[in-house]
């Protein structure tokens, strides 16, 4: 059950109506009992259903499971999450409620400084496959927001992961601003995110105010330039109310020059957005280094002063070696091997 069509399709075929199906949807994608609700199953749910519902809360729990958790010393938790086929990807509890879910195992757009493109694309991520990183986390402690800044390229799997998005917006009660779907610059985003019932927030990726120097960083990436993708961003942005998250990952030597910090003044002051810059999480394959946190505050402190409203943020689980796509490789070296897992939250 990839998909969330194929357990609302499961439900129908055993009688379920609309208030059942989406009784129990609530009730997976937030991690709750079934008894918790108003009704009672025994006085509420079709015979069919409620017969079934032993095999389909295992069927439910066996999309995505947890493999190994590793804590860091700021409140986040990186989790390896197995899913049916055996593949796995990275889920990441943040501090303040926040979960960052994957929506493709690996990626196409090969960014230079990301482990988890390095082997390309291996499959998408389904609809169901992703809520359920959702309900998993939520099984261990809150989530109230969720990002999709996890494995993956969002646009290169759209329907699976609107699907998802318009679950937890919905049953999955997470705030539309809360849902944050991340994207390198898909023009196909910019369509299709206003079309939908839940409407998320946006980030886009940035990382450079240089077309020539983004082609090299994101080489598989669309051709918008810097411009163009802060030119989309802003008329989301305007449409829906909700600032757009520019994102920057700050690398040393690469990116981080007075001639970016004006590049970056060019294109966003007065936009209706933020900068989130995020010091390059270091991997010992990749030839890219981390700039010291004191150039990083202060690169930030003159981009405020300059009239960008500039967020510096440290990428979650720096203790743990966690960069996206690390967790996931050094586990298919050790055969998967589990590492601390996290006690399941009281209830």
């Amino acid at each position: 059950m990839q998909d969330i069509a194929a357990i609302r399709q499961r439900l129908r075929a055993l009688g379920a109506g609309p208030q059942h199906e989406q009784r129990l949807l609530r009730d997976w994608v937030q991690a709750r009992p079934h008894e918790q609700g108003r009704r009672r199953p025994q006085d509420f749910l079709p015979l069919a259903v409620r017969e079934d519902l032993p095999r389909l809360d295992a069927d439910l729990q066996g999309i995505a499971r947890l493999v190994s958790s590793h804590p860091g010393e700021d409140g986040s938790a990186r989790l390896l999450v197995a899913l049916a086929d055996g593949q796995t990807v990275e889920s990441v509890l943040l501090p303040r409620d926040g979960l960052c879910v994957s929506s493709q195992v690996g990626c196409a757009v090969g960014c230079q400084f990301c482990m988890t493109g390095k082997d390309g694309l291996i499959r998408q991520v389904g609809s169901a496959e992703i809520v359920a990183q959702v309900a998993l986390a939520r099984s261990l402690r809150p989530v109230k927001k969720v990002v999709f800044m996890g494995m993956g390229e969002p646009a290169h799997n759209l329907d699976n992961v609107m699907a998802a998005i318009e679950l937890l917006g919905t049953a999955g009660n997470i705030g539309h601003k809360n849902l944050v779907f991340s994207t390198v610059g898909d023009p196909r985003v910019f369509e299709r995110l206003p079309q939908g019932p839940v409407k998320p927030a946006l980030a886009l990726s940035l990382h450079t105010s240089k077309p020539a120097l983004r082609e090299q960083l994101l080489p598989r990436a669309p051709r918008l330039s810097p411009e163009e993708l802060v030119e989309a961003g802003e008329r989301y942005a305007r449409e829906t109310g909700y600032p757009i998250q520019y994102q920057w990952t700050l690398i040393e030597g690469v990116n981080d020059g007075p001639d970016e910090m004006d590049g970056i003044v060019r294109l966003l002051k007065g936009k209706y957005g933020v900068l989130n810059m995020i010091p390059y999480n270091s991997v010992p394959e990749l030839p890219f280094q981390r700039p010291s946190w004191d150039k990083a505050r202060e690169i930030a402190r003159q981009l405020h002063q300059r009239g960008v409203l500039t967020k510096l943020r440290d990428s979650a689980g720096q203790d743990v070696d966690g960069g996206c796509g690390q967790l996931r490789a050094r586990a298919a070296q050790d055969g998967l091997r589990p590492v601390r897992l996290m006690p399941r939250a009281a209830r």
